[in-house]
């Protein structure tokens, strides 16, 4: 139904910089909400980032000032710019989106893409 494809994980050090994308592909009517969760090891998938359609975002506290979303309507596709990385940021960064389909384009389906490493070590 639909695709949801991230990338852009890697090794960074800490103060260094990264940008992940998500571009989501398929039976799509439209996309509403994209956001980037992630989980640490040990530990639950939190919010990091949410967009919505018209460009408004929510940020966690832990990332406020630090990262930035964005999105590109015409492209189904989300980006997470992220400066001034932390060894605590290190995750999996899982994309999520909320997508009307083609065959329901009156009911929003949640979607997740299968994640992303992000390493913040020296």
């Amino acid at each position: 139904q639909v695709q949801l494809v991230e990338s852009g994980g890697d090794l960074v050090q800490p103060g260094g910089s990264l940008r992940l994308s998500c571009a989501a592909s398929g039976m799509i009517f439209t996309v509403n909400d994209m956001g980037w969760y992630r989980r640490a090891p040990g530990n639950q998938r939190d919010l990091v980032a949410v967009i919505n359609r018209g460009g408004v975002t929510n940020y966690a506290d832990s990332v406020k000032g630090r990262f930035t979303i964005s999105r590109d309507n015409a492209k189904n596709t989300v980006y997470l710019e992220m400066n001034s990385l932390k060894p605590e940021d290190t995750a999996v960064y899982y994309c999520n989106a909320k997508v009307a389909l083609r065959s329901a384009p009156t009911r929003q389906d949640n979607f997740w893409g299968h994640g992303t490493l992000v390493t913040v070590s020296s």
